[in-house]
């Protein structure tokens, strides 16, 4: 992976309902939420990145063996698609140990100590440069 945490980082992502799923098993829809309530922390422990657009293709024939490799040796984790991916229901989630993301890095982690970091916000758990 491109990152290894030191130990579990939680990422926040979308909570998706029984009616959600019920929803994208019948008409197709990416159960996409929109309220602060439809979201979970989820725990990782590395992120992967690739620069190209996650075609269901190479998700599923490259992407997701090697991220599955990572789950076995480091634990859950995030693989990052910087030009965007398929929609999430076409793609694999390795039985919901890699989550999906597209575009940009999730801007806020919630540390083992439960408190929330966001990139860019003046922390102690950023390195100082000064």
């Amino acid at each position: 992976p491109d990152i290894l945490f030191s130990c579990p980082v939680g990422v926040k992502v979308p909570k998706i309902n029984l009616k959600q799923k019920q929803s994208v098993k019948n008409n197709g829809s990416d159960g996409t939420c929109t309220a602060h309530s439809d979201y979970e922390w989820k725990m990782i422990c590395w992120i992967d990145s690739k620069a190209l657009f996650g075609d269901v293709n190479t998700h599923q024939k490259s992407v997701l063996p090697q991220a599955e490799g990572y789950v076995h040796r480091f634990g859950p984790g995030l693989v990052l698609y910087w030009f965007g991916h398929a929609p999430s229901k076409w793609l694999g989630d390795g039985h919901g140990d890699v989550i999906i993301k597209a575009w940009k890095v999730p801007t806020e982690f919630m540390m083992p100590t439960g408190d929330i970091v966001r990139i860019g916000w003046k922390s102690k758990y950023l390195v100082d440069d000064d």
